[in-house]
């Protein structure tokens, strides 16, 4: 994984949209634009990054570090988000790329990092299961999509003390 650039940005937002339809990995409902997208890339930093990963040069899966709360209190903590392009799901690609975020934290100064992951999404859920996160919340039929209410499982793991 290396660090996204702007120009990685439709790219992103196209993988990001791939998800859009299944109700599946995000809470939007409609299609994003990258414009809609341009001020939330550019408020990630090195502490926070957005990483890509690249098979023969292209963008097929981007990982987010986002800080949590907004408030310094908070600072050692950061939610992850991991898309990956249609084509390249269900290959282990999101298991690949969540041991070597997680690899990242002491770098980065994160101490627990959480996943928000509707609880429906059972293949996240067992991926992030899988690399030892626990759920720690659980908030029951927030979302409504197309007539159908979702809930919205928090997993949470401490990754360095």
């Amino acid at each position: 994984m290396q660090p996204a650039t702007e120009q990685d940005l439709p790219r992103i937002v196209d993988i990001y949209n791939s998800t859009v339809a299944t109700r599946i990995s995000t809470a939007d409902t409609e299609e994003v634009s990258v414009e809609s997208k341009a001020a939330w890339f550019r408020s990630h930093s090195p502490a926070r990054p957005i990483l890509v990963e690249r098979i023969s040069d292209e963008v097929v899966a981007w990982v987010s570090f986002e800080s949590f709360y907004g408030r310094p209190a908070y600072d050692h903590t950061a939610e992850i988000s991991i898309y990956i392009a249609p084509e390249h799901r269900r290959q282990g690609l999101g298991g690949r790329l969540l041991k070597e975020a997680l690899a990242m934290t002491p770098a980065l100064g994160i101490k627990t990092v959480l996943g928000y992951i509707f609880s429906h999404n059972e293949g996240s859920i067992r991926l992030f299961k899988s690399f030892g996160f626990e759920e720690w919340g659980r908030f029951p039929d927030i979302a409504e999509m197309d007539g159908r209410e979702y809930s919205l499982s928090i997993l949470g793991k401490r990754v360095n003390p």
